[in-house]
């Protein structure tokens, strides 16, 4: 067993021995992501992380995620004619995120109403394979349209309908700016979303098949994950990056306040993984794009920000196995998408939706309840006493 192993004694003395986190311990078998941490390398049922970000298209990605095959061309275009079938979403859902607090973060609404497409399906309890494939479809498509939804209503903006005419990608940021993205654009978002799509056992896509393992419905599995890719040790550290970058102003900066950061024991958000202790392959890919966009619209100072802090880093800590996650970069890429801050790890869900929904399906065809144990460390024997026996502590 891998991993961090502890040795405890329970109340009544047996010795157990366990894997704090469940690091390490092997839960079920998939053929869906495998996962090289100490080579850097990442691969969707086979293919490298590398070739589908150079070649395939998120609509692509998802196909091949969720039904264990590329796509012919026919399966490929009747996929996305479903998936744009799928992309408009019932008003009564906006009206439920308009009805939320104001101060309501954009995750939580995100939550709240992901769960809510679920009381508008006519057949959500119909737990046939057939209709949990729709359904994937249906949440892959309804994502976009949700968060940018959200987005707007939070700006006060009425949401944006779908356009027909766009991909996945490129839909996506014209529901949320209102314009249509250049080509590049919408190619870099295509990219970023195929590279957030899938990650293997992490802690949301974990959470999402113990739900489905109860045989609950995929509503319930997505929703959960959701709550779990809200938490800034998962799917919150993008966001927390860009406001470091900020923080930090300009490059010539950096150094130093890292450094005085990692004198502090601060974390240094962007970087390190539970999985891996090479550099992220997905971080190498956004690096790249970031670069290039930075370039493109003539302000380079985000992306000067974080090589100089990747340079920090790597000569300081590098020796440790911590580099640039995937969260790094995509915190400047993002932000030159012209995409605001509170709404990064929206956009991780709008993409591992594909990755959530395929893991739901795979659990479904071989199916066990998840059911760990824990030691148990409180008191071997208390008697009860009756409350007017009881003393203040």
């Amino acid at each position: 067993m891998a991993g961090k192993i502890r040795e405890v004694k329970d109340a009544f003395g047996k010795v157990h021995q366990f894997a704090e986190g469940l690091e390490g311990v092997i839960a079920t078998t998939t053929e869906i992501c495998f996962i090289d941490g100490q080579a850097g390398k990442l691969m969707y049922r086979g293919i490298p992380i590398e070739q589908l970000a150079e070649h395939s298209t998120y609509e692509e990605t998802s196909f091949f995620l969720l039904y264990g095959h590329l796509p012919t061309s026919r399966e490929l275009g009747d996929f996305i004619r479903r998936l744009k079938s799928h992309r408009a979403v019932a008003n009564e859902v906006f009206d439920i995120v308009r009805n939320l607090p104001k101060s309501a973060a954009p995750m939580s609404m995100l939550r709240t109403a992901i769960s809510s497409l679920g009381h508008f399906d006519q057949d959500a309890e119909d737990d046939s394979l057939e209709k949990h494939y729709q359904r994937a479809e249906h949440l892959i498509a309804a994502f976009p349209t949700v968060a940018a939804g959200i987005q707007r209503i939070r700006k006060g903006l009425e949401p944006i309908a779908p356009d027909p005419e766009l991909g996945h990608a490129a839909n996506f940021l014209y529901m949320l700016n209102g314009e249509r993205p250049t080509d590049y654009a919408a190619r870099v978002m295509d990219v970023a979303l195929i590279l957030h799509a899938e990650h293997g056992f992490n802690a949301s896509t974990f959470t999402a098949r113990v739900i489905i393992s109860t045989l609950s419905d995929m509503y319930s599995a997505v929703t959960g994950a959701i709550g779990s890719l809200k938490g800034p040790l998962h799917g919150g550290a993008n966001e927390r990056v860009m406001r470091m970058l900020m923080e930090i102003g300009s490059a010539d900066r950096a150094e130093d306040i890292i450094l005085q950061k990692l004198r502090n024991k601060d974390k240094i958000m962007g970087f390190g993984h539970r999985v891996y202790r090479a550099l992220d392959p997905r971080a190498k890919i956004l690096m790249q794009f970031s670069q290039k966009l930075a370039e493109q619209v003539g302000d380079t100072r985000w992306y000067d920000i974080s090589k100089k802090i990747q340079e920090v880093m790597e000569r300081e800590v590098g020796h440790k196995g911590i580099y640039p996650n995937v969260d790094f970069f995509s915190a400047s890429l993002y932000y030159y998408l012209g995409i605001e801050v509170e709404m990064y790890t929206p956009i991780f869900a709008v993409s591992r939706v594909a990755g959530w929904t395929a893991h739901v399906v795979e659990q479904l065809k071989h199916n066990r309840i998840f059911r760990p144990r824990s030691v148990y460390l409180g008191p071997a024997h208390m008697d009860y006493v009756p409350l007017d026996q009881r003393t203040e502590s």
